[in-house]
């Protein structure tokens, strides 16, 4: 079992940034991929970005590229999403996961273990 526990969303005007953590605990963080997702109101939760388990990779949604950036810091066990030059279509709540595979996946059933979710909002 992996607990996952998300914290840094906010309001924020358009332009702005923010960081998104992700802090884990139970079994060892570096055997998962972890990923981040979003879901708007009335929408599907849709993937924004993945890290793979040792770091070195990464893939991101077409729509935060160049904008996002995901890390993280297995000897902290935590995973962040930069999030610069934010737009009010980035406005959702923000749900890291983690899958005990190896692919970066996109797919959210792939998934094992989810945190509760952030807000962001971003304002025009």
């Amino acid at each position: 079992q992996v607990q996952l526990v998300e914290s840094g969303g906010g309001l924020v005007q358009a332009g702005a940034s923010l960081r998104l953590s992700c802090a884990a605990s139970g079994r060892t963080f570096s055997n998962y991929v972890m990923g981040w997702f979003r879901q708007a109101p009335g929408k599907e939760r849709v993937f924004v970005a993945a890290i793979s388990r040792n770091g070195f990779r990464q893939y991101y949604a077409d729509s935060v590229k160049g904008r996002f950036t995901i890390s993280r810091d297995n000897a902290k066990n935590t995973v962040s999403l930069q999030m610069n030059s934010l737009k009010p279509e980035d406005t959702a709540v923000y749900y890291c996961a983690a899958d005990r595979g190896v692919g970066l996946s996109t797919t959210s059933t792939t998934y094992d273990y989810w945190g509760q979710g952030t807000q962001v909002t971003v304002s025009s």
